[in-house]
């Protein structure tokens, strides 16, 4: 474990969280079948809007550990949405695997030359994107520090 914090320190840690984030909500409104964009079905804005909360987890992360800051009920919240926005990340894993495994069922239909990359790709970003973020767990309890509010006023003294 320390040679991949070694190697994925916080910092890139959350970069490359950013990037897959941004690049999966661009991925996100592309129909593979068709090989192109959709911005009008609603369904596709679930997950951009679901991210917003990762956004939000990852500016927390970068906050607390550059200013040295104690862990608040706040960010377990937000920590905990993340475990179940999780499970629409699994869900999209598995979405996608399905999309991707569907172009022998259409052998007879003439499939964009994309379909097979870009599902890849997004496969790929999908998969990568929950170890990713239980990385970024593991680099707030190493950094931050654990959730511990029982006896947290007591340790807190704002004169020092």
């Amino acid at each position: 474990m320390n040679l991949i914090s070694n190697l994925l320190t916080w910092k890139r840690n959350s970069i490359i969280i950013l990037i897959i984030l941004l690049a999966l909500i661009i991925l996100n409104f592309y129909g593979l079948y068709t090989s192109r964009f959709y911005f009008l079905k609603p369904d596709n804005y679930i997950f951009p809007l679901l991210s917003s909360a990762h956004f939000l987890y990852l500016y927390v992360i970068w906050f607390k550990i550059t200013e040295g800051e104690l862990p608040d009920p706040k960010m377990r919240n937000l920590e905990y949405a993340l475990y179940a926005i999780m499970i629409v990340y699994f869900f999209k894993i598995y979405d996608s695997a399905l999309v991707l495994s569907s172009t022998s069922e259409y052998q007879e239909h003439i499939m964009p030359t994309t379909f097979v990359p870009i599902g890849t790709i997004t496969l790929v970003l999908y998969c990568l994107l929950p170890l990713l973020t239980l990385m970024s767990f593991w680099h707030r309890k190493q950094h931050i520090g654990q959730y511990n509010f029982e006896n947290y006023n007591d340790n807190l003294n704002i004169w020092q």
